[in-house]
């Protein structure tokens, strides 16, 4: 029994980084001579060869650790569970109503409208008090739902950064009080998201009714969305797109682990720029976003858009995109750093700081030079326990002692009494 307790008995040590043991540096370049906090932006290139979420980047300089953090650019939050509308009801042959929404800024409003085929315009006022005095105009939109001639529907109100509590609507057109339900705000982030290219393409290949896009994205590469720059034809379109993303099937996978299974997700482009009805619609829906993955080996994405009957979307360019990852660190005057990374035995540091840090408006910029094997790097030895590297041996010693066992009880079964 103390035989299979040891054979059982596993040690887990957390490996400590050392220069020798990455794979890839990059010599940080324009780094300020004067000192002080530091960003840097980061390419797809180091997601590619790092470990899943960039847990084994390093910095150094001159043989000593630098602290650092991570920051991501901060999309607009997902929309909001519904806000009820307050007194809805008709005025002068128009729906009205009110809504109290968050104490945050916000821009874009989404109103939750059941009706179909139809084009109205809302004007949008706010207040800082929920009796309508001194209200500010927030301008005039138009709504509408185009399903009779296949251009889709928006029920979007692209206000300008507002941050009243109370906002005061009222509809012109054919819809009635009990065609609305509610609406949802999407909050503006501190700052505009900016998105880094991962991956473009214009080469389309057309099966039925599709056109079909194909990218291949390397393993741990983010991808937040996907950007559309359609041709000049045709002028107004609603086309659903689908995403498909799978690993590569020549690819790899690390021992003992199941391959990912595809993941699917969808959405629409559309493009209006009309008059309706005495209505200018002028909207665009452009960029879709990315379902998350994060596989161990490459991964094909496949964007498919469906044009019905209708002639094929031109395409100048199709874009996967990922948010931006800014590598942020206090520089020392007059010293140069490079960054490692490449060493999948490490896992995510834990520096004061990144508890701590404030980012600096005028922080600095600086650039990452071109990635390039570590000219002294050395293979990590391998500290997995005895067990682990020779798991066939653990089976092997615990048939044997079933078999020990069996055939002493089995002599014990045949003695006489």
């Amino acid at each position: 029994m103390r035989l299979g307790a040891g054979l059982l008995l596993l040690t887990v040590v957390a490996a400590s980084p050392e220069i020798r043991y990455f794979r890839y540096e990059r010599p940080i370049q324009n780094a300020p001579q004067q000192g002080g906090q530091t960003r840097i932006a980061l390419d797809a290139g180091v997601f590619a060869h790092a470990a899943p979420q960039l847990a084994d980047l390093r910095l150094y300089h001159d043989g000593t650790e630098t602290p650092y953090v991570i920051r991501m650019a901060t999309p607009a939050e997902g929309t909001e569970k519904s806000i009820a509308p307050l007194n809805l009801g008709l005025r002068g042959g128009q729906t009205v109503f009110d809504a109290e929404l968050p104490d945050k800024h916000y821009s874009d409003l989404h109103l939750d409208v059941t009706a179909q085929n139809f084009i109205a315009t809302v004007t949008v006022t706010g207040s800082r008090t929920k009796d309508e005095k001194n209200e500010t105009k927030l301008g005039a939109y138009t709504i509408f739902d185009l399903t009779r001639q296949k251009l889709g529907r928006s029920t979007v109100l692209h206000l300008p950064e507002s941050d009243f509590p109370y906002v005061h609507f009222r509809i012109a057109g054919p819809l009635k009080p009990e065609d609305v339900k509610g609406l949802s705000v999407e909050r503006l982030p501190a700052s505009q998201p900016v998105y880094v290219t991962v991956a473009e393409s214009a080469q389309v290949t057309r099966k039925g009714h599709a056109s079909i896009l194909e990218f291949t994205v390397p393993a741990h590469v983010p991808v937040d969305r996907i950007a559309f720059t359609p041709g000049a034809s045709p002028a107004l379109f609603s086309r659903d797109v689908s995403i498909g993303v799978a690993a590569v099937p020549s690819s790899p996978v690390r021992e003992g682990a199941e391959p990912p299974q595809p993941v699917v997700s969808s959405g629409n482009l559309l493009r209006v720029h009309s008059n309706q009805n005495g209505h200018r619609i002028d909207e665009e829906r452009l960029a879709i976003d990315a379902p998350s993955v994060d596989f161990d080996t490459p991964a094909k994405w496949t964007v498919t858009i469906e044009n019905g009957d209708d002639a094929p979307m031109t395409l100048a360019s199709v874009r996967l995109q990922m948010l931006e990852r800014t590598f942020c660190f206090e520089a020392a005057a007059g010293t140069s750093y490079t960054l490692y990374y490449g060493d999948s035995a490490l896992t995510a540091p834990r520096y004061d700081y990144a508890t701590l840090f404030v980012a600096q408006a005028n922080a600095l910029p600086a650039t990452s030079g071109p990635e390039q094997p570590n000219a002294g790097y050395q293979p990590r030895p391998d500290d997995r326990p005895f067990t682990e590297k020779h798991p066939a041996l653990l089976w092997i010693a615990l048939v044997a002692v079933i078999a020990l066992l069996g055939a002493i009880a089995l002599r014990s079964a045949k003695r006489p009494a």
